[in-house]
């Protein structure tokens, strides 16, 4: 499929057990190419009652159709069949997506590699989920006697029907993430894509159907209404959400939950600190901070928006990060030479140029960029604020955006402090040519995933989630699957 003209947006529709299918409103909204700053595709618009359809489809398939009953080596021929179409199709829908939320292609590629590895992986875990025996000596029953000669081992189930609502800055790999370890548990889903960015989803969605996954094991509801998102959260029939996206959202999906108690994994916002002590090394610290606050456009919960550096290279580390970020090639996403893309939407866009004003308001000197881009469309430059202190807005909210807040400090003890310092905790930096000093500080700060002269590395092999209000629970590898699953015990008398 090629990008389409204003005149002529490309068409998507809903998936609902197994077909696509009109909104029951009949409207659709149109998704923006950033890049330009103007609609390319036309998606259905769907509403509560949409979500009410895909739910009971998801709902049939789990508890009627039998689908966590199949035998785990079905599923993961059905994830394996998947992922060799994601190999296949990855280069055709990376396109898409780079359009879509102006990602670059280069990274969006890779992204479809790696979707490809991880649904290998998940296949590959279907027939791995077991419980264990447990010793009884001699229980007591309810009445206070014992219960002779009993054992008890314990099942591992899938959780049941989950909502999965997901953001646009990498809308195929985030629903990969979620739709891989639900399969291989057992589970059916249905899946709100973010209005900003749905058509890779609806592309991976496709792929679902035609690597053959039965009527209602999947479905998607794209949708450009808030209440329909908060509407699946909510749902009674649906056992547990899955959510990657702001915290203040995640909160709301956290209270929609509170009424059938459904289980809930959230994978929230960020403040991240990337932590420049003295004795590192600065051309890598430097390559390191730009991967953590520039890839993506900055537009990662994971960004490393925060960059303490050390008083004694502090002068010298702010020129060198500022004389990268300038020298940084702005533009088209498709361009495989292109370094950094443009905001992926209006809305985010208006934001990042806020704290701008804000940063203007505080004080605080950009060292480099700091303004929207002559490129037009929703581009800005790399942005570099230097005399940032951590009470500021600049270093306390999610720019969401190409911002780095530099921020001095002196000794092991002010960076750890300096870094614990916000309601956040998904991730950090540690720069230092010192083994000991890099694992002491690691320990110490508060995060989920921290980085050791290096940042942004992520594979569905270790997990990925946040302290504090970055979220709750984790995501990939064997604690990703622990979210999808139930654990039953069994009790058997022998006599």
């Amino acid at each position: 499929m090629t990008v389409q003209t204003a005149c002529d947006l490309a068409q998507y529709k809903l998936y609902i057990d197994g077909q696509w299918c009109d909104p029951d409103s009949g409207e659709t909204f149109v998704s923006e190419n950033p890049a330009i700053g103007a609609g390319w595709a036309d998606i259905a618009d769907g509403r509560a009652g949409d979500i009410d359809r895909a739910v009971a489809a998801a709902r049939r398939a789990f508890d009627k159709d039998g689908w966590p009953d199949l035998i785990p080596q079905e599923r993961a021929k059905l994830l394996r069949r998947l992922a060799d179409l994601c190999l296949e199709r990855g280069p055709e829908i990376a396109k898409l997506e780079a359009t879509d939320n102006g990602k670059l292609i280069t990274e969006m590629m890779l992204q479809w590699r790696l979707i490809h590895e991880l649904l290998l992986y998940w296949a590959g875990m279907t027939d791995k989920i077991d419980g264990r025996m447990i010793p009884s000596p001699l229980p007591l029953d309810v009445r206070g006697t014992h219960l002779p000669n009993c054992f008890a081992y314990t099942r591992r189930e899938p959780v049941g029907v989950v909502g999965a609502i997901t953001p646009w800055n990498s809308p195929a790999m985030q629903i990969a993430y979620k739709f891989g370890p639900a399969m291989a548990a057992g589970c059916t889903m249905v899946c709100k894509p973010s209005e900003h960015a749905p058509v890779s989803t609806l592309e991976f969605t496709r792929l679902v159907d035609e690597a053959g996954f039965p009527p209602g094991v999947f479905n998607t509801v794209p949708s450009s209404r808030k209440d329909v998102g908060a509407h699946l959260a909510a749902h009674r029939d649906v056992d547990k959400v899955s959510f990657t996206g702001s915290t203040a959202v995640g909160q709301s999906i956290v209270r929609a939950s509170a009424d059938n108690m459904k289980r809930v994994t959230c994978e929230l916002g960020g403040k991240s600190a990337s932590i420049v002590f003295a004795d590192a090394d600065i051309e890598k610290a430097v390559t390191g901070v730009m991967a953590g606050i520039f890839a993506a456009t900055g537009q990662t919960c994971m960004a490393g928006s925060r960059v303490l550096v050390e008083d004694p290279i502090y002068d010298r580390f702010v020129a060198a990060l500022a004389e990268a970020a300038r020298g940084m090639k702005v533009g088209d996403p498709l361009d495989p030479g292109t370094q950094m893309g443009p905001i992926a939407n209006r809305p985010n866009y208006e934001k990042v140029l806020s704290y701008f004003e804000i940063a203007k308001q505080e004080g605080v000197q950009a060292a480099a960029g700091g303004s929207a881009h002559e490129l037009g469309g929703y581009f800005v430059h790399p942005t570099v604020f230097a005399g940032v202190t951590n009470q500021m807005r600049v270093a306390r909210e999610e720019i969401f955006g190409p911002v780095a807040s530099v921020i001095r400090f002196n000794g092991e003890e002010e960076a750890i402090a300096i870094a614990n310092d916000t309601d956040y905790g998904l991730a950090g930096g540690v720069f230092t040519e010192s083994i000991p000093k890099a694992h002491r500080v690691a320990a110490k700060v508060r995060a989920g995933t921290v980085w050791i002269n290096t940042y942004r590395l992520v594979t569905h092999m270790a997990p990925f989630g946040g302290y504090k209000m970055s979220g709750w629970g984790r995501e990939n590898s064997l604690e990703g699957l622990d979210a999808f699953l139930e654990t039953k015990a069994v009790w058997v008398p022998v006599e």
